[in-house]
């Protein structure tokens, strides 16, 4: 991965800046306490640019072609979940609070994701470390969603079976980087077997399976006490007018199957009065407040 500074800064400053945003920047930071029903962080991952052909999109046609990329943090009276994990790994942000543009080189092609802080940083700033958590979980195998999975290997990672023999086969898919989660290997796992699968046993975290996007593509539904139920889409969309115009991107795995989860989880939607949240939903993600502070 190539990393392009925007703006230009001299090498001596960019060093500084590390050293400072080093010192402190996974100072883990002293939780909210009272626990009593689930708390939602939303973590700024970055800004990806996105090309409206992929998503048989004319550029007219869309608001933005940018796209957020969003990580989540589920805190429970029973534990944390980690969903999604970001597209660029922490590894390459050299200093905090400084927007930088990073080259991602994939197997047939190239993207450029723009953030300011690392993944880690913002946990600490909610009071997390990985260690802290009990389950990681992807709404899928893409490369912007797994960035820093490799952190979060000491938790119990929740995923379908026909997506994990996905991740680790012999000729994966292109637009994957087994390199950001391949520690998951050895972790240990839960295979979910089952359509909606409870996080923690009382119906307030369930993953529930979506394919399409990938063979074993999976949304997050999260029930909040003051903000309402609210449905984390993965991919399902990745702009609203996928939504008000009915496309499908070019790269879906079966965009038959995406189709039909659609309109099963649009059906859910209007049972549960689920607020959907599309992850990667620029404009909409920008209105969310952001880590430390959090939806209950």
């Amino acid at each position: 991965m190539r990393i392009v500074k925007t703006p230009a800064v001299c090498a001596i400053a960019v060093a500084f800046l590390a050293l400072i945003a080093g010192a402190g920047a996974y100072a883990v930071q002293p939780r909210p306490q009272g626990l009593e029903s689930p708390r939602l962080y939303v973590f700024d991952c970055g800004t990806l640019e996105g090309d409206p052909a992929r998503f048989s999109f004319k550029r007219e046609e869309m608001a933005t072609t940018d796209m957020s990329v969003a990580c989540y943090l589920v805190v429970h009276p029973n534990g944390a979940l980690m969903w999604d994990t970001g597209a660029v790994p922490d590894k390459e942000v050299t200093s905090e609070n400084q927007r930088a543009r990073h080259h991602i080189v994939l197997t047939n092609t190239e993207r450029y994701v723009t953030l300011a802080k690392s993944l880690k940083s913002q946990l600490a700033e909610a009071g997390y470390a990985p260690a802290d958590i009990r389950y990681v979980a992807m709404s899928h195998y893409h490369y912007d969603h797994t960035a820093n999975t490799n952190d979060f290997a000491s938790a119990t990672w929740l995923v379908r079976q026909v997506e994990r023999d996905t991740m680790f086969a012999d000729k994966p898919p292109d637009n994957l980087l087994r390199a950001t989660f391949d520690r998951l290997r050895n972790s240990k796992t839960v295979i979910i077997e089952t359509d909606d699968y409870d996080v923690f046993g009382d119906g307030s975290v369930v993953i529930k399976w979506a394919p399409g996007h990938t063979p074993g593509h999976q949304v997050l539904f999260v029930k909040l006490a003051k903000t309402g139920p609210v449905l984390l889409s993965g991919d399902l969309y990745h702009y609203p007018e996928e939504r008000t115009l009915d496309r499908v991107p070019t790269f879906e795995f079966d965009p038959g199957q995406t189709r039909r989860t659609r309109a099963a989880i649009d059906a859910f939607l209007k049972k549960s009065r689920a607020q959907l949240w599309i992850q990667h939903d620029f404009m909409a993600n920008a209105a969310l407040k952001k880590g430390p502070a959090f939806y209950d």
